[in-house]
């Protein structure tokens, strides 16, 4: 019976190694092999072969690594440093590149048409899981699909009405003065004084966020922040342990960093929402921030709607955790980039300080004002076209036609904004360089008859809170103009680099001048 029991055992372990060993090889080689194969035969597309196990990965990864180690000359041409590879392949061959990661095939699409075809079609165009870590990361409504998604939208859409910015104003108001009269007292009875604008925007940042959009306090807002980035980190680190041989290891450690983390946010935000829950109901809620305005649109939802539920605690919980990580990176990095352009072209810098102080002046600017200041809008946009937060990504799950092209399910599809911006084809020859005048006559009428600027996304999940990013950036912007000049410090190291979003990878020192 011994035998017998030990050989049923061991017949089983068989079997099961074999069936492990099949679905590896299906998955590892078979359907890579075949996906390959099925996007060979669409003719126009640049297939790269694909490699076992990790795809394109590898080199990807040894390039980059090669291109962060030192810093770019002082221009706009950043391709080169920031996707070496993709930017390789995009200069060889002037079509369509499907490139891999791990075993799933990469779509790099560039034709403004077919981007806006993709963007347009929310239904069949999905935001991709890359890895297993991004619901501990962000799950809000960047990264949600079909009914939620809709559900969530429809919730969220009434606390980023015009109307409803302008009531936030008071408190961008105080957050960036306070950051002026620190700058100030900084300076002191010097001339002038050095410092990093990427560490300062991301405190501005940090503290508009957390009073115009929550009503909380900073110390409370640094520590969502803290976490937020030490978060943003794993999720970077699981991004490429695939090109790991222990990647299951890796991933498994991080998961549980990142569960741990995600766990302590929970924790903080679920006791604010709580608060402010009960407030609302007992009707002495009035705070007329983010916050307020998205619990009273759920609850009006819930109640105009009896079949709906509305939006569960923890989907509240997830958006804040969205609204806390991209409405401090994108805008600190926005304003960042604006300075360091502004510091290589003293031009623009006082075209914009001139358009100020003539409307302006010194005074305290108004909604009507900022929206009046056609120059400074000008230089926000080109700054976005030159330095666009992310790349967009998407996937299919099943066969899907776009333009001319059908494209198999379980595919990825990559939109490279910053190649896209810089298409001499679309933007002219001067496309690598700083001429925010293309904008003169708004973004319609930047490009050869073409709409592709996708800063802010495109079609149906176009970015909501992009008059929330640019009302704050154009208030930033215009109090420091009024303040100071600035230029580059020496210190300074051209050095952009994508860490979830694209920032300076050794910082931004200027040297600041009160004027």
């Amino acid at each position: 019976m011994g035998l017998l029991g030990l050989g049923l055992g061991l017949l089983l372990l068989s079997v099961i190694l074999i069936n492990w060993g099949i679905k590896m090889v299906i998955k590892i080689w078979w359907r890579p092999k075949m996906l390959e194969k099925k996007l060979r035969k669409q003719g126009d597309f640049h297939v790269l072969p694909y490699k076992i196990p990790y795809g394109n990965v590898k080199e990807m990864r040894e390039l980059g690594m090669k291109a962060k180690s030192k810093a770019m000359q002082l221009n706009h041409d950043i391709a080169p440093r920031l996707d070496p590879f993709l930017q390789g392949l995009t200069t060889t061959f002037k079509k369509p590149i499907v490139m891999w990661y791990g075993g799933i095939p990469n779509v790099v699409i560039m034709d403004p048409k077919l981007v806006r075809e993709i963007l347009t079609k929310k239904m069949e165009f999905k935001k991709p899981e890359i890895t297993p870590t991004m619901k501990f990361f962000l799950k809000g409504l960047a990264n949600i699909d079909g009914d939620k998604w809709s559900l969530h939208r429809k919730i969220i859409n009434p606390a980023f009405h015009i109307e409803k910015l302008k009531g936030m104003l008071p408190s961008f108001m105080v957050c960036c003065e306070e950051m002026v009269e620190k700058w100030e007292k900084m300076i002191g009875e010097e001339d002038c004084v050095e410092l990093d604008v990427l560490i300062e925007f991301q405190k501005l940042t940090a503290d508009i966020i957390s009073r115009a959009a929550f009503g909380s306090n900073l110390q409370e807002g640094n520590l969502i922040f803290a976490l937020q980035r030490q978060q943003g980190k794993y999720f970077l680190q699981s991004l490429f342990s695939l090109t790991s041989p222990w990647s299951r290891l890796l991933l498994s450690k991080l998961k549980k960093k990142m569960m741990q983390i995600h766990r302590e946010i929970q924790v903080i935000l679920e006791g604010v929402i709580k608060k402010r829950e009960k407030a609302i109901l007992s009707g002495s809620g009035d705070q007329k921030d983010l916050l307020d305005l998205l619990l009273k649109s759920n609850f009006d939802e819930i109640e105009n709607n009896k079949n709906n539920k509305g939006m569960s605690r923890e989907d509240v919980i997830e958006e804040c955790k969205l609204f806390y990580f991209a409405g401090h990176e994108t805008t600190a990095n926005l304003l960042t980039w604006t300075i360091i352009c502004l510091s290589m072209d003293p031009k623009w810098q006082d075209k914009a300080r001139k358009e100020v102080l003539q409307l302006i002046g010194k005074n305290r600017p108004t909604f009507d004002d900022l929206n009046q200041l056609k120059i400074v809008n000008m230089i926000l946009l080109e700054v976005l076209r030159l330095y666009p937060p992310t790349s967009l990504m998407r996937t299919v799950q099943e066969e899907t036609k776009i333009g001319d092209y059908t494209f198999p399910g379980g595919i990825m599809f990559t939109i490279p904004t910053y190649l896209i911006h810089r298409d001499p084809n679309l933007w002219g020859e001067d496309a690598n360089e700083f001429n925010p005048d293309r904008f003169s006559d708004g973004i319609s009428k930047a490009t050869k008859d073409q709409s592709c600027f996708f800063a802010f996304g495109w079609g149906p999940r176009i970015c909501i809170g992009q008059n929330f990013a640019m009302l704050e950036a154009k208030l930033a912007l215009v109090l420091i103009l009024q303040h100071f000049s600035f230029g580059l410090s020496s210190s300074y190291a051209h050095s952009p680099h994508v860490s979830i979003t694209l920032q300076p990878q050794f910082g931004a020192q200027i040297i600041l001048n009160k004027i």
